[in-house]
């Protein structure tokens, strides 16, 4: 029998977390141990942030509910549910939801998002 040319995803990787964000990776090095490409839901609750990071891969974000402030290259912009952003590889760039309700979005690195490639600043 021929190999499947698909995989359905049924139980994504939920990455462990300490800042109360929900990330769920559905395709990627820690779901399926795809480097090309990853794909993740997540849930940003209210007010929350991460630090300035400068990753090796682009990144393109997705707002399904909510909204999003990305801090790239010096330039604030922020995305609402039906917007997507693009930022590519080598941008000094910060997430955060400053807001009063949670952001729900998708995100899709390529190559895949990795601990090791994202250089977060301390």
């Amino acid at each position: 029998m021929a190999e499947k040319r698909y995989f359905r995803q049924q139980n994504p990787f939920r990455v462990p977390t300490t800042d109360g964000k929900l990330i769920e990776e559905h395709i990627g090095l820690a779901s399926t141990q795809t480097g090309q490409y990853s794909v993740a839901h997540m849930v940003a609750p209210p007010q929350w942030s991460e630090p300035h990071q400068n990753p090796q891969f682009d990144e393109v974000t997705i707002v399904v509910r909510g909204r999003k402030r990305f801090e790239v290259d010096g330039d604030t912009i922020e995305l609402g549910a039906g917007e997507s952003l693009l930022i590519k590889a080598g941008a000094r760039v910060r997430y955060s939801n400053p807001f009063d309700a949670e952001c729900e979005y998708w995100s899709i690195c390529v190559p895949a998002f990795s601990p090791d490639t994202v250089h977060r600043e301390e």
